[in-house]
């Protein structure tokens, strides 16, 4: 198996398991730090487990090999193709911005515009504790916070770049690019690799990916269900 087969489940059995809730065969992060779930394998034994742990009514963020396929006792809500990229060289690569600005260390105090800013633009599943899964840069523009990116997912030997968002006002000044090399620069300095994931059809985010040295491992799919 690869590092980053079934890699929520392995981020929630190793690096990140301090953040798990289980029953059986099923895995959640604690619902404060984020809707992510996982089993040890997709089948009707798994989406069970998950369905007792999540409870009726609530939701469950997992990702899957195939597009889902309905089960029991679950609702569909959205889903999508998701691409899993990793950065192997680690290299810095030059980032268009039209200034420099000055990245500011994220954390507990800015939980609430860091929410706000992820609900505006919807990099993914963030909520008031999703800072505490590693570290969080952002720029800040007249006091208001206008772009940031972070750690999410960790797995032995691998470090997830996340949560990278710029408000509408601001895209296309660079400043994406210039977060996600201040992250994968940590991330390099502990000896790990950088990866991600990206909704397949977010051309323009998968792009700049590219641009920085990720090249795609595998074709996911992405699910969010409700327990019926």
């Amino acid at each position: 198996m690869h590092a980053l087969d079934n890699v929520i489940w392995r981020a929630l059995t190793t690096r990140q398991s301090h953040f798990a809730e289980c029953f059986q065969s099923a895995r959640r992060f604690v619902h404060e730090v984020t809707s992510l779930c996982a089993f040890e394998e997709p089948d009707a034994q798994g989406f069970a487990d998950l369905g007792e742990l999540v409870g009726i009514g609530s939701t469950a963020a997992v990702f899957l090999d195939d597009p889902y396929e309905t089960q029991p006792g679950w609702e569909f809500i959205v889903g999508a193709p998701l691409l899993e990229m990793v950065c192997e060289n680690g290299a810095d690569h030059k980032v268009h911005s039209d200034s420099m600005p000055e990245f500011v260390r994220l954390g507990a105090k800015d939980a609430a515009e860091m929410v706000e800013l992820a609900t505006l633009t919807k990099p993914g599943p963030f909520g008031m504790r999703t800072h505490e899964l590693g570290a969080y840069v952002g720029i800040r523009l007249q006091g208001r916070l206008v772009a940031m990116a972070g750690e999410r997912l960790k797995v032995p030997g691998h470090t997830e770049v996340s949560a990278v968002c710029t408000h509408p006002d601001h895209i296309g000044k660079g400043y994406a690019g210039l977060l996600m090399q201040e992250i994968m620069r940590g991330i390099r300095e502990r000896g790990e690799t950088s990866f991600l994931h990206v909704r397949e059809d977010n051309t323009r985010a998968v792009a700049l990916y590219e641009r920085l040295g990720f090249k795609t491992r595998i074709r996911l799919h992405f699910a969010v269900l409700r327990k019926t």
